[in-house]
């Protein structure tokens, strides 16, 4: 199974209804019309942590009902970030939301070593984008969190990444580990990386999916690159989940989908013991709203 588009996701999360998300630092209008569209469908019931009184002041201008809705008064942003990890460590809420606070300050919230929700795990993004002409979603990882990835990263990106998919329904999922070329190089770290995450993928230490690699971009996509280019594929351009081999790689990747393709794109990050939405001030409602999605729908499974 994979999805089409975005629509796909949204009928998946047809059956959710009322899941508490914590917000950490709501002093943005966009967040707020996010939640109005949210809370209107039903998915979830916010927690706002920030500055009472700001809240206030921009739900009006969101046109958003705040009675029913809690508020947590927090006006430092930083704090406010502490407050929000602290309803979901005291069981109050499901998933965990950035708003207006720095992603650092945020991370170090997520990540303190008393009452935190860090897990043996590593932390890691997987962005998801839908792309007009295209006929499925695809998948980015990671282009949020890990700069530079060793192999061992890379090894628990693909993992986190795996037990998410397989989590919301996919089946047999194929990976490109993506490199400038496919001949393995010691000249290129990327390339001889992708060649043992492929190998490994064929003994079956990724139960679930399928990696290949090393791939250029155009053989990840396109049957025909790889018959001008001599290469079998299992894959066969028929690709999935990008893993990139630097975020330099990923950011370039991902904004040029949206900016260059008109693709939208909802993203999570992985590894902790929730999922947590980490959107952008320029992604739109529908980008933020698909991402508070994509975190609930990962309800039942630890992450």
């Amino acid at each position: 199974m994979r999805y089409s588009g975005f629509a796909e996701l949204i009928q998946q999360a047809e059956n959710l209804r009322g899941i508490k998300v914590a917000i950490a630092a709501v002093a943005d209008k966009e967040v707020l019309e996010t939640v109005k569209l949210a809370r209107a469908s039903g998915y979830i019931e916010p927690i706002l942590v920030g500055d009472q009184l700001k809240i206030s002041e921009l739900a009006y201008d969101a046109e958003l009902d705040l009675s029913g809705i809690e508020v947590v008064h927090e006006p430092n942003p930083m704090l406010a970030a502490h407050r929000a990890v602290d309803q979901v460590v005291e069981g109050n809420a499901r998933f965990l939301m950035k708003g207006l606070v720095n992603t650092a300050d945020f991370l170090r919230a997520v990540l303190r070593p008393e009452r935190g929700l860090k897990t043996e795990r590593l932390l890691s993004h997987l962005g998801a984008f839908e792309i007009p002409g295209f006929q499925h979603l695809y998948f980015v990882t990671d282009a949020g969190i890990n700069i530079a990835p060793t192999l061992e990263q890379k090894k628990e990106i693909l993992k986190n990444t795996i037990t998410y998919l397989t989590a919301i329904g996919m089946e047999q999922i194929n990976i490109a580990a993506l490199a400038a070329n496919e001949v393995p190089s010691e000249k290129m770290p990327a390339s001889m990386d992708a060649k043992v995450l492929a190998d490994l993928s064929k003994t079956g230490y990724f139960p679930g999916a399928m990696i290949e690699g090393p791939l250029a971009l155009d053989g990840a996509i396109s049957s025909e690159a790889l018959i001008h280019k001599g290469i079998k594929s299992e894959i066969n351009g028929d690709t999935d989940v990008f893993l990139v081999p630097t975020i330099e790689v990923g950011n370039v990747l991902a904004k040029s989908l949206v900016y260059f393709a008109g693709g939208t794109m909802a993203g999570i990050i992985l590894g902790a013991r929730v999922p947590i939405v980490l959107t952008s001030r320029n992604d739109s409602p529908k980008s933020k709203l698909m991402s508070i999605i994509m975190a609930a729908l990962s309800r039942n499974t630890v992450m």
